[in-house]
């Protein structure tokens, strides 16, 4: 109980941890994630660090680019108002310009940490190349006001 309670802190950290939750912890089944440790586990890329380094730490390891694929991971670029970036791992295709992904840590307030499955993601940017982003809110019901730059999509394949 003890190795839990020290380990609480650090589920509970941003998003782009990559710390990975040890097997037997609440983060190993449900309970709460950090973004990058749940991308990892569910689509098997085994990159670290936080979420928005995983653009370049995938470069010459797994294929990277700017159309959407299932089972890839969706890399946003680190902002002020998210410092650490934000993974997400894409789940299907609806459109040309909308995916859906699951995800971990998005929420805030009580649901902070939780996962998040089969969420709408849409593609705002200018020249439909996903590299401008609104990302759906549980908790709110809807998309916001929040526009997220991103990199592009790490896929499951060697590069």
């Amino acid at each position: 109980m003890r190795r839990l309670v020290l380990l609480a802190p650090l589920l509970l950290a941003a998003c782009g941890t990559g710390r990975t939750p040890r097997s037997g912890s609440a983060a190993a089944g449900p309970g709460t994630w950090s973004c990058v440790p749940y991308a990892r586990a569910r689509s098997g890329i085994a990159l670290r660090g936080d979420a928005w380094q995983w653009w370049e730490a995938a470069a010459g390891r797994y294929a990277r680019g700017r159309a959407p694929r299932p089972g890839s991971v969706l890399v946003l670029m680190r902002t002020s108002r998210l410092p650490q970036g934000h993974v997400a791992v894409v789940t299907r295709l609806v459109s040309a310009r909308e995916i859906r992904v699951d995800h971990a840590n998005w929420a805030s307030g009580r649901e902070k940490g939780q996962e998040a499955r089969d969420q709408p993601v849409q593609d705002i940017s200018p020249d439909n190349d996903w590299s401008l982003l609104r990302i759906w809110y549980p908790r709110r019901g809807d998309y916001g006001a929040s526009a997220w730059p991103a990199y592009g999509f790490v896929h499951p394949v060697a590069a």
